[in-house]
């Protein structure tokens, strides 16, 4: 490291006064020789000056360096042994009102980055010396393939080691250092929480210390988690404790204006063009999830085809216009090889022209879509107040309601839905 120099008031002053006067004395003109002093000592003090801010500056941004976007990290971990089936069909059918709640979380009127990483555990299909653990996905923000390695986990015997699948969420994932972002792990099961050779007591003291908070989710009886040491785990590391009925379905509110959402859904998949060796494949799996959503209720597709209509869903890796819009991709230097059929022997102003007609449909449906879900929402709420059968935990409310309240207490704030624009 190179060695800093020090400077004080008097030194720097003593050293430009030293100088002038040793200059002073061979000058003939004593008038102007003390025109010139004072010039120059005037000419070095905002030179130094100038220096001193300068290292300031830089020793201030190395230490507060400029703030990024915030972040909403949430790392899921599910026991997929024999017993969890119900889980799995209630975390399908609630993902995507899941995402609509974290996508609806501002912090100081700025959107945070949405980060949702998936493991698995207690599978006996999995590896004994990983202690029955899998990664499913890293922290990501491709909400798609969220889905799709969702909709594929299957369930088999095994023994479930919750303190292992936490400690490897722990050290796999690139959790951020700012007490700012919201970092929340769910871990749902059934099973006693102190199984394994891994100590979960200080697994989960040592998320609180990196301030992540651990959420458990046990799949029976309150007091049966409470004597399995479920809530245990959550009071240490200042996380929730729910106890759900996995087995339970969810029950969903169907609204006058979920086929109209769908509708404008399907115009805006027609918005979206694949590029590069990815673009295709994305495209298709873009499909599939709606298929999946789909699969479980009207309602489901209708809460995904919502997020779609938000700034969560962005797709630069694959998407033509996300990619030219947030990824900083030029499309008049881009091989023709790479682009889309549609966009192929074109000009550079076809191009150009052709990409800005397709986004402004994009942000039309995307508005479309917003203002019905608000209307939708309102529909909901009214509904919920008359019905008795909504009131029961599922997975998704108990996620939903956690994240909320810690979100609030690090100083997050929900936007309404009728002010949430399309990105």
């Amino acid at each position: 490291m190179r060695e800093q120099t020090h400077y004080s008031p008097s030194t720097v002053f003593s050293d430009i006064y030293i100088a002038e006067i040793a200059r002073l004395q061979i000058e003939p003109n004593i008038k102007l020789a003390v025109h010139r002093l004072n010039f120059c000592i005037m000419k070095r003090f905002f030179s130094v000056i100038s220096a001193v801010i300068l290292i300031f500056s830089q020793s201030f941004s190395q230490i507060t360096p400029v703030p990024n976007g915030r972040r909403v990290q949430v790392a899921i971990l599910f026991d997929t042994s024999n017993s969890m089936d119900g889980l799995i069909d209630q975390a399908k059918a609630k993902i995507w009102n899941i995402i609509n709640e974290m996508s609806g979380l501002r912090y100081q009127g700025q959107v945070p980055m949405i980060e949702i990483a998936l493991y698995d555990y207690g599978n006996s299909g999995l590896s004994e010396s990983e202690h029955y653990v899998r990664q499913q996905l890293a922290l990501t923000t491709d909400l798609d393939l969220i889905s799709q390695k969702l909709f594929s986990l299957t369930t088999n015997g095994g023994n479930e080691y919750c303190g292992a699948v936490i400690q490897k969420s722990l050290q796999d994932l690139n959790w951020s250092t700012n007490p700012l972002d919201l970092k929340m792990i769910y871990i749902a099961g059934n099973e006693p929480f102190n199984q394994g050779t891994i100590a979960y007591k200080e697994v989960c003291s040592t998320a609180s210390g990196r301030n992540i908070y651990v959420n458990t989710i046990y799949c029976g009886d309150y007091d049966q988690g409470v004597r399995e040491f479920w809530k245990d785990c959550a009071t240490i590391s200042k996380g929730d404790y729910f106890n759900i009925n996995s087995n339970e379905a969810v029950v969903h509110i169907a609204t006058p204006y979920d086929e109209s959402i769908n509708s404008y859904n399907d115009s805006l998949n027609r918005t979206y063009y694949g590029y590069g060796a990815i673009g295709q494949s994305k495209k298709s799996n873009q499909l599939m999830q709606d298929a999946n959503a789909a699969s479980e209720s009207e309602a489901v597709k209708t809460e995904r085809s919502i997020v779609k209509s938000k700034a969560a869903y962005s797709n630069e890796s694959w998407d033509l216009i996300d990619a030219v819009d947030k990824g900083g991709k030029d499309i008049t230097s881009m091989d023709d090889a790479e682009l889309p059929t549609e966009f192929k022997g074109k000009t550079d102003e076809e191009k150009v022209a052709l990409l800005e007609e397709k986004k402004g449909e994009r942000e039309r449906y995307q508005k479309k879509i917003a203002e019905l879900a608000v209307e939708r929402q309102n529909y909901i709420t009214a509904e919920k107040a008359k019905r008795t059968d909504l009131s029961k935990d599922d997975f998704g409310t108990s996620v939903n309601e956690s994240l909320m309240k810690r979100a609030k207490e690090i100083g997050y704030q929900k936007e309404n839905e009728s002010t949430d624009t399309p990105k």
